[in-house]
């Protein structure tokens, strides 16, 4: 994807930015998260904030499914792609929206009781979700390097909870979720708040994420968002959107990790 000289400029002028340390000496404890001074080498890797659902894991057509199955228990019958356009937005924001464009008046408490239906229709389907090509690998790779990175999303911590077992996540990496903020994407509060808890400046960060909601938050947080098409949304959506980069899925990220101004060789 050709960006032009522009775009190539801001990058190399953030990644610049990112050089200078905002560590203070010592081990520091930030939120609950032990955060430990990397080395020079690492304090040059920008910070990199990850989304979850449709990033790391292939979570998306089961969450439209549930969110289906949900509706349809109180009789709104919607297709799947309608569904999947506001896949990735905050659960609390969604429903609400939806029915606003449907034109349908529900009250709070039946919209919670909508909630809770599709929460307990996804938590089944945890256990059938697989891990997106390359992603633990990718993981894998911030830590060899000694990057900080993050991880951002919209869900409710039991189901992250569920849906990172199949991954290792050392404790000194933040895990933000939906329950933690106040506002949840397309406000970049999730983001927000990894990058504070990783004690980083947000400006500086990457933000990688697979739907547009991640990365209207990364331009409202003024970080450098990348897209990722393994989410199901098209490269043109992402990039309007405010993507700098897209790549298909976590391993084709890693195979270019070079182009987000990580180099370690």
């Amino acid at each position: 994807m050709d960006t032009g000289d522009a775009p190539a400029e801001t990058l190399r002028r953030r990644m610049q930015h990112s050089t200078h340390s905002r560590f203070r000496p010592g081990t520091q404890d930030n939120g609950g998260i032990r955060v430990v001074p990397k080395p020079a080498a690492a304090q040059s890797i920008p910070p990199l904030l990850l989304d979850l659902d449709g990033t790391l894991v292939d979570s998306v057509y089961e969450h439209v499914m549930a969110w289906r199955e949900a509706l349809e228990d109180v009789e709104i019958r919607l297709p799947h792609w309608k569904i999947h356009r506001r896949i990735g937005m905050s659960g609390r924001l969604f429903l609400p929206t939806l029915l606003r464009e449907l034109g349908k008046k529900i009250d709070k408490a039946e919209i919670q009781t909508i909630e809770k239906i599709r929460a307990s229709i996804f938590r089944k389907m945890i256990p059938e979700i697989r891990v997106q090509p390359g992603a633990k690998q990718l993981l894998q790779y911030f830590d060899k390097v000694g990057a900080r990175w993050a991880l951002a999303t919209s869900g409710e911590r039991s189901q992250v909870d569920q849906l990172l077992r199949n991954f290792e996540i050392p404790s000194t990496v933040p895990v933000i979720t939906g329950d933690d903020v106040a506002a949840a994407k397309p406000a970049p509060d999730t983001f927000v708040l990894a990058a504070q808890r990783l004690d980083v400046s947000p400006h500086d960060s990457i933000i990688i994420g697979d739907s547009p909601w991640d990365l209207l938050a990364a331009q409202r947080m003024k970080g450098l968002g990348v897209g990722l098409l393994c989410g199901g949304y098209a490269q043109e959506e992402l990039e309007r959107a405010g993507a700098y980069r897209v790549y298909d899925d976590p391993a084709d990220l890693l195979a270019h990790i070079e182009e987000l101004g990580i180099q370690t060789e």
